[in-house]
């Protein structure tokens, strides 16, 4: 589908250089855009290596288990059905807790784990559970402390203060997460209270 939408962009940016008598300029735009992808990629990839091994050298040092024993009272508030002692629950608390350290890449192997073991609670292979509804939900959001990508893109980009947005972005992750569980809670009742 995503092959599909850029197709389309090109082809409409195309026409539209046609149609407005600007043909001439889609060659040097399209490798003046590939230029300027490199080099962003150049230097997004050293910034990433930065952020990442402080990132991993924080995993190493126990800050995720430290975290996932902070958040996990309230982890196991929000997904009552999984049992205490489950492989789920863990996987679970470490995936938000690496998520929540904006330990970007890392976070998806712990997510598919985490669903991989609330699919062996269910008997439905087919329908999701409500716990894997929440766990995407929560996912989804992005709810960082440390959002390490945002930051590297913005130096990457050259910005005098690439760490001035870790404040609006906490904020804007408390209240996005907020907002899906709330969602998530109202969705599962409406469910419920039909008999499902």
């Amino acid at each position: 589908m995503i092959n599909l939408i850029w197709i389309l962009f090109l082809t409409g940016g195309i026409i539209y250089a046609g149609l407005t008598g600007k043909i001439h300029l889609v060659t040097p735009s399209a490798i003046s855009a590939a230029e300027n992808a490199v080099t962003l990629a150049i230097k997004l990839t050293g910034v990433m290596c930065l952020w990442l091994g402080m990132m991993k050298i924080a995993e190493r040092a126990g800050l995720v288990r430290l975290m996932s024993r902070i958040i996990g009272p309230f982890i196991r508030l929000l997904f009552p059905g999984v049992p205490p002692g489950h492989p789920a629950m863990g996987a679970i608390v470490m995936t938000v807790s690496a998520n929540m350290l904006g330990l970007g890449n890392a976070v998806t192997p712990l997510g598919i784990k985490a669903m991989q073991e609330l699919q062996k609670l269910s008997r439905d292979r087919e329908t999701a559970t409500p716990a894997m509804c929440t766990l995407l939900a929560l996912c989804t959001t992005g709810l960082t402390l440390v959002p390490a990508t945002v930051i590297a893109l913005r130096a990457a980009a050259g910005s005098t203060d690439p760490g001035e947005i870790v404040g609006a972005t906490l904020v804007t992750s408390i209240a996005a997460a907020f907002a899906a569980l709330t969602v998530d809670r109202i969705c599962r009742a409406a469910f419920t209270g039909r008999g499902r």
